[in-house]
C-alpha cells in the first residue's frame, strides 16, 4: 500500500512539475511576444476587399507591435486552403488566419474539410463589415434592380454574375438575390474577386456583387454601373444608390465581415495579447478613418464575442446554402 502510495505521490508530482514547467514557458514565450514576424494567412487572391483590409490592418500592426506582420495570400476552395494551412501551424500566435463571411458557410458547403472549424481554430476578434454593391456592365440594358429582375424574368439563365468562387461572399451575395427575386442567373466563379474583374471590365460577365472596398472606384469611374447596396442601410460613401431592399427586391439583406482566428492551441495569454492589440488599433480614429474611406466600418470585439456571431452565422447560412442547391463539384 505505501509503496503505491509512493508510486502515486511521485507520479503526481512528476505531472506537477512538468505542468509548472509547461506554464513557465507559456508565460515566459508570452513575455517577449511578438519576438519575430507574424504571418496573416489568407484564403483570397491579392486586390480584394478582405486582402485590402488585411494588409491595412498588418500595417498598423506592425506599427505598434514593433514586429513585421505579413500576409499571405493563399486563394482557393473558398478559403479552405489557407484555413488547412493555420490548422496545422504551431499555436504560438505566430500564425494567425483572416476569415470572411465565407468561412460561415464552408462547414455546410463542403462535405469533407480536413478539419473541424469549430475544434481547430480559436477565435481572436471580429475585425470589420462592409457592405457590397451591384455592379453591372454599362452595356446591359436596365439601370435598376427593378429593371434587372425583370430582365432576368425574361431572359433566364441568359445573365451571369461572376465571384471570386464557390462559397465566395459575392457567390452568397447573388445566391440570395436570385432566390429572393424568383430569377435564374449564371454563377461564374473565378479564383478571387480581383481576377473576376478584368472580366467584368470587358463584358465578359455581367454581374458583379462585390464589396464596396474594391467595388466602388469602377462605378465612381463609370467603368461600371452600381445599381445598389447589399446592406439594410444606405452607405456614407455612396449614399446616392438605394438598398437592394428599397430598389425593388424587399427582404434582401446582405453585409461581408472578416475576423481573426488562431489555430487551436495557443496560449490563453496571447489570444488575450492579440485580441487587445487588434481592437486597440481598430479603435485608432485614423484607422477607422482609413477603412471607412472604403466603405467599411472597423468592429472589434472579446473572443468570446466572435464566437457566438460566428454560431449564428454558421446557422444562419447553412439553411440558406441547402434551400440553394449550392454546393462543390
Amino acid at each position: 500500500m505505501f509503496r503505491r502510495l509512493l508510486k502515486f505521490c511521485t507520479t503526481g508530482a512528476l505531472v506537477c512539475a512538468i505542468s509548472a514547467a509547461a506554464d513557465a514557458a507559456d508565460r515566459a514565450s508570452v513575455a517577449i511576444y511578438p519576438n519575430k514576424p507574424i504571418r496573416f494567412l489568407l484564403g483570397q487572391a491579392t486586390g480584394g476587399g478582405q486582402d485590402l483590409i488585411s494588409r491595412a490592418l498588418a500595417q498598423k500592426l506592425t506599427e505598434t507591435l514593433g514586429q513585421s506582420v505579413i500576409v499571405d495570400n493563399r486563394p482557393g476552395a473558398g478559403g479552405t486552403l489557407a484555413t488547412a494551412l493555420a490548422v496545422k501551424a504551431a499555436p504560438d500566435g505566430y500564425t494567425a488566419l483572416i476569415v470572411s463571411s465565407t468561412f460561415a458557410i464552408n462547414p455546410t458547403l463542403y462535405k469533407n474539410l480536413p478539419f473541424d472549424q469549430k475544434k481547430d481554430l480559436q477565435p481572436v476578434t471580429l475585425i470589420a463589415s462592409t457592405p457590397f454593391i451591384l455592379l453591372v456592365h454599362p452595356s446591359l440594358p436596365f439601370g435598376s434592380v427593378k429593371e434587372l429582375i425583370a430582365y432576368a424574368k425574361e431572359k433566364p439563365g441568359q445573365l451571369n454574375y461572376a465571384s471570386g468562387g464557390i462559397g465566395n461572399s459575392g457567390h452568397l451575395a447573388g445566391a440570395l438575390f436570385s432566390s429572393l427575386a424568383g430569377v435564374q442567373l449564371t454563377h461564374i466563379p473565378y479564383k478571387g474577386t480581383g481576377l473576376a474583374m478584368p472580366d467584368l471590365l470587358a463584358g465578359r460577365v455581367q454581374i458583379l456583387f462585390n464589396s464596396m472596398i474594391q467595388g466602388q472606384p469602377y462605378a465612381r469611374r463609370r467603368q461600371l454601373n452600381a445599381l445598389a447596396v447589399t446592406t439594410a442601410k444606405r452607405s456614407a460613401l455612396m449614399p446616392e444608390l438605394p438598398t437592394i431592399a428599397e430598389a425593388g427586391l424587399p427582404g434582401y439583406e446582405f453585409l461581408s465581415w472578416y475576423g481573426l482566428m488562431v489555430p487551436a492551441g495557443t496560449p490563453q495569454a496571447i489570444i488575450t495579447k492579440l485580441n487587445g492589440e487588434t481592437v486597440r488599433a481598430l479603435s485608432l480614429p485614423d484607422f477607422k478613418a482609413q477603412l471607412a474611406k472604403d466603405g467599411s466600418e472597423a468592429v472589434g470585439s472579446t473572443p468570446g464575442e466572435f464566437a457566438a456571431f460566428l454560431a449564428a452565422e454558421m446557422a444562419k447560412w447553412a439553411g440558406i446554402v441547402r434551400a440553394s442547391g449550392m454546393k462543390v463539384e
